[in-house]
């Protein structure tokens, strides 16, 4: 009988056991389920993010903005037709790869290098004539969907919109003023990615610019005007910009209540700036700086340290998407050690093969 109970008791023991361990077993993969759950979610998750980091940025229509010259501008959908009255906008729009886009463009096409590069198709569209003497009537035959002005023609944009037709009006007198022209033209033609890696483009380089030129010497740069030796540009002028970033000083700085100063030899002499820097359309030459007996005992004269901005492309010392290889390159020149032209050269490069599609330089 005892056998009986302790046999009966030793089975019940087995069976409390087993279930014990079931509902133990149970457990762990409930939680193992749980977590692998949570961890599929977190990597759903991820790979959401990573997709939507991919996306490209889209501007949502109708889209209203504010131009450069205050006028709040509604864009109801997606411009297919643009026009451009302005060389810089031009300019941009073939950075953004708007070019197929373009219905017209200013006057004298033919002399900016940098359509006959990148978008020779350019060169066969109707004119809209200048800032001067804009064609309106042609422009409107035309039928765009978006027009874009310079800021001396900001009546003329309120007359197209008067005619049913959008314009934006554009100003980008310094580096700050043409990113915001970036950023306006990226939104209101559906490129924010696009626009975003010029402006990135641009800020790496002012970065790595300040970081190399830390702490050494700012020579003082005189920049001589396209059409006159003796006009100079000011402190607020995009050109100045470009000497301060280069790692210069603009030795008209002084200048602030206009744009191009008209100044004498006596002023250059007084100044005595260390480098002279003409213009990359100067009518006149290096040669005939160097050989101007005016300027005999100026120090950049004295040095031989008179250069010509390049103007293969662009016109580096104005404010075109391209402004800021003006200052890379002029890095070059004042600070050789610090920013080797190898360097330089290497940025002009990537550059236009980034934004323009071709070399700069020849292999």
């Amino acid at each position: 009988m005892k056998k009986k109970v302790l046999s009966l008791l030793l089975v019940l023991s087995m069976v409390m056991s087993l279930s014990a361990c079931g509902q133990k077993n149970s457990s762990v993969n409930e939680e193992t389920a749980v977590s692998e759950e949570s961890t599929a979610e977190e990597t759903a998750d991820e790979s959401d993010s990573k997709t939507e980091a991919s996306e490209p940025e889209e501007t949502a229509y109708p889209v209203t903005v504010t131009d450069q010259a205050g006028r709040e501008v509604t864009i109801e959908k997606e411009p297919e037709k643009l026009v451009s009255g302005y060389y810089i906008s031009t300019s941009l729009l073939i950075a953004l790869g708007l070019e197929d886009k373009l219905a017209g463009i200013e006057a004298k096409a033919d002399t900016r290098p940098i359509y006959a590069l990148s978008a020779p198709e350019l060169l066969e569209l109707p004119s809209v004539g200048t800032a001067k003497e804009f064609d309106l009537e042609g422009c409107a035959a035309l039928d765009p969907d978006l027009v874009i002005l310079p800021l001396k023609l900001q009546d003329t944009a309120d007359t197209l919109e008067e005619l049913g037709i959008k314009a934006l009006v554009v100003n980008p007198e310094d580096q700050e003023l043409l990113n915001e022209t970036i950023s306006l033209i990226g939104t209101a033609s559906n490129t924010k990615d696009r626009a975003q890696a010029l402006l990135d483009f641009t800020a790496e380089q002012e970065q790595r610019l300040e970081e190399a030129l830390a702490g050494t010497d700012t020579p003082s740069v005189y920049l001589a005007g396209n059409s006159d030796f003796l006009s100079t540009a000011g402190e607020t002028m995009y050109q100045s910009s470009m000497i301060q970033m280069a790692g210069g000083v603009n030795a008209a700085a002084d200048i602030t209540d206009t744009y191009w100063a008209e100044v004498s030899y006596e002023q250059i002499l007084a100044w005595d700036p260390e480098y002279i820097v003409l213009a990359s359309d100067a009518s006149y030459t290096v040669e005939d700086v160097l050989a101007d007996p005016n300027l005999e005992g100026c120090a950049a004269v004295e040095n031989g340290n008179v250069v010509q901005i390049p103007g293969d492309a662009e016109a580096w010392d104005s404010p075109v998407p391209s402004g800021i290889l003006g200052a890379v390159w002029l890095s070059s020149v004042l600070h050789p050690e610090q920013c080797p032209e190898s360097d330089s050269q290497a940025v002009i490069q990537e550059f236009y093969e980034t934004f323009y599609g071709f070399a700069y330089y020849e292999n």
